[in-house]
C-alpha cells in the first residue's frame, strides 16, 4: 500500500522524471513538477517555453500531466495510462514531416507531440533485463546529475520521529534541480527511511542532511561521493 501511495503523493513521478532528466540531459522545473491538466490534443501547445505561450521555463524540460482538472473533472483524452514526448522541429523539413505524418502540433507547427495511450510497465522491464544480461547493453543510465528528489515534510515533524520514506506518513519526494539540492544540503527521499529526526521540521519544509541522524552505510557513502563529485559546478549553477 505504501508503494502505491507514492504514486499518488507525487514521489513516484518525481523519481521517474529525475531518472529521465539525468539520462537524457534534460532540465527539471525550478520548484518541482507542476502536474498541469492536459489531454493529448493540447500537449504540443502546453509544453512549450513560456516565451511563446507554453508553460515550461525553458526548452528541454521534464514535466508530468494530470488526468484531472483542478476541480476534479476528468481531462478529455487524458494520458492516465500513457507516455508522451513533445518535439521541436529543427528545420522546415521536420516541420513539414510533422504535418505529413499526422502528428498533433501547436498552432505554429513547430512543436509536435508523440504519445502512447498505454504503458506496459513490468512487461517492458524484460527488455531492459534481457538487453543487460544477453548483450551487455543499457537501455538507460544516468549521465548527468540534473535532477534530484528531495524529502519534504508532509506535516509538522517532531524531534525523534522516524521517517518512513516514499509513500509514507512523514515525507514525500519533490523533484528539484540537483544544483539546488546540493546547495541546500537537502536529504534525498531515497535515504529518508528508518532515520530519526534531530530537530523539528515544519510542514512543507525540505529536509536537510543535518535534520536527521543518518548512519554511515555504503549507500550513504556512495551518495556522499556523488555529491562531492558534482558539488562544485552544481553550487555555482545554483548561485546564478
Amino acid at each position: 500500500a505504501q508503494m502505491f501511495n507514492s504514486f499518488l503523493d507525487a514521489t513516484k513521478s518525481a523519481i521517474e522524471m529525475a531518472a529521465i532528466a539525468n539520462a537524457c540531459d534534460l532540465a527539471v522545473p525550478a520548484d518541482g513538477l507542476g502536474f498541469p491538466a492536459c489531454g493529448v490534443d493540447d500537449l504540443a501547445h502546453l509544453f512549450r517555453p513560456k516565451a511563446i505561450g507554453g508553460i515550461l521555463e525553458r526548452e528541454g524540460m521534464v514535466e508530468v500531466v494530470s488526468s484531472l482538472e483542478r476541480d476534479g473533472r476528468p481531462v478529455a483524452r487524458d494520458l492516465r495510462w500513457g507516455v508522451y514526448v513533445v518535439l521541436r522541429a529543427p528545420n522546415a523539413y521536420a516541420e513539414a514531416s510533422f504535418r505529413q505524418y499526422g502528428l498533433r502540433t501547436d498552432a505554429t507547427g513547430r512543436y509536435a507531440a508523440m504519445y502512447r495511450p498505454y504503458h506496459l510497465i513490468g512487461l517492458e522491464l524484460a527488455i531492459s533485463v534481457l538487453s543487460a544480461a544477453l548483450r551487455g547493453e543499457s537501455t538507460g543510465q544516468a549521465r548527468q546529475f540534473n535532477g534530484d528528489v528531495v524529502a519534504v515534510a508532509k506535516r509538522a515533524l517532531r524531534t525523534g520521529e522516524v521517517l518512513d520514506g516514499e509513500g509514507g506518513y512523514t515525507v514525500w519526494g519533490k523533484l528539484v534541480p540537483a544544483a539546488r539540492s546540493l546547495a541546500e544540503g537537502a536529504l534525498p527521499i531515497g535515504l529518508a527511511h528508518g532515520v530519526s529526526l534531530v530537530r523539528d521540521v515544519p510542514a512543507g519544509e525540505t529536509l536537510r542532511w543535518s535534520d536527521a541522524a543518518v548512519s554511515d552505510t555504503p549507500t550513504v557513502r556512495a551518495r556522499r561521493e556523488m555529491e562531492h563529485r558534482f558539488a562544485r559546478p552544481a553550487v555555482a549553477a545554483a548561485a546564478e
